[in-house]
């Protein structure tokens, strides 16, 4: 017998793909986690029935989550993710050589787990364990509530905004997360879909507006989630990610990201441009 997983991403619309195989199945204090080896994206993370990534094309997202900011800032040495617990964010920071400390606050334990053993290529840096690398199990919302002045770059990579992940998209988390950069500090954050999220992105873009003096929003494209598009906003005490004449990532090692991108992915089609009005 065939088996098809289907993420619901509204009440008329999934997208479905065809499983090889179910590697693991569970439940966590927080959501539930699967791993599933389909045709199409290969292995694949899915948490609380919703596609987080694949190994097919991961590397788009977490490339473009990380680099963006990461080559706006000129001299990023601490950088805090927020999430990410299947690693690949803090694979890509890593690659900065400027960077001298990342820590990374992942609430679910076992989303670590599962993806070391299931995703290795991903978690690559959860397994070596550098000693860049700081890893905390906890609240990544506690966390922000609690720093201050400390970081270069944030970057919250974070699932849809429903369960764990929902704190992380209200105005009291955006106030925490300016408090805890630096006065020439940024930071990124994934906003979901241009197509499917409007409501959402409109609502965080002027939060996040009105308290960075330099809020932009970026796109990405990524089959694995709605629609194909993806979007990023970044919110900045001083530098513009779209005016970024940086260059350091010509050299890096990449399969999306690069220093021309960097620019044409701030340019963005009309329809977008009328939901950040």
């Amino acid at each position: 017998m065939e088996l098809w997983f289907t993420e619901h991403q509204t009440k008329h619309l999934g997208l479905t793909v065809r499983v090889k195989e179910t590697l693991y199945m569970g439940k966590s204090d927080f959501q539930d986690v699967a791993v599933v080896d389909t045709y199409e994206f290969g292995r694949m993370l899915v948490l609380d029935g919703v596609f987080q990534t694949s190994v097919y094309d991961e590397f788009i997202y977490h490339e473009m989550i990380a680099h963006v900011p990461l080559f706006t800032h000129p001299n990023p040495k601490r950088v805090l993710v927020i999430g990410g617990g299947d690693g690949g964010t803090v694979r890509e920071v890593l690659k900065h050589p400027t960077v001298e400390r990342v820590e990374m606050v992942e609430i679910d334990g076992l989303v670590v787990e599962v993806s070391k053993k299931f995703l290795p290529e991903i978690s690559e840096a959860l397994i070596s364990k550098p000693a860049q690398l700081e890893l905390k199990i906890d609240d990544g919302i506690r966390h922000m509530a609690k720093a201050q002045d400390l970081y270069d770059v944030i970057i919250v990579d974070c699932s849809d905004p429903i369960g764990p992940g929902e704190g992380l998209f209200t105005p009291a988390f955006y106030r925490d997360v300016h408090k805890a950069l630096k006065a020439d500090g940024l930071f990124v954050q994934q906003t979901e879909s241009p197509f499917y999220h409007q409501a959402l992105i409109k609502d965080l873009r002027k939060d996040i507006e009105a308290l960075f003096p330099i809020t932009k929003t970026y796109l990405a494209h990524i089959p694995l989630y709605p629609g194909g598009a993806h979007c990023f906003t970044v919110g900045s005490k001083q530098y513009d990610p779209a005016n970024s004449a940086n260059r350091r990532g010509a050299d890096l090692k990449t399969r999306y990201y690069n220093p021309e991108l960097h620019s044409s992915c701030f340019v963005l089609p009309n329809f977008v441009k009328d939901i950040l009005k």
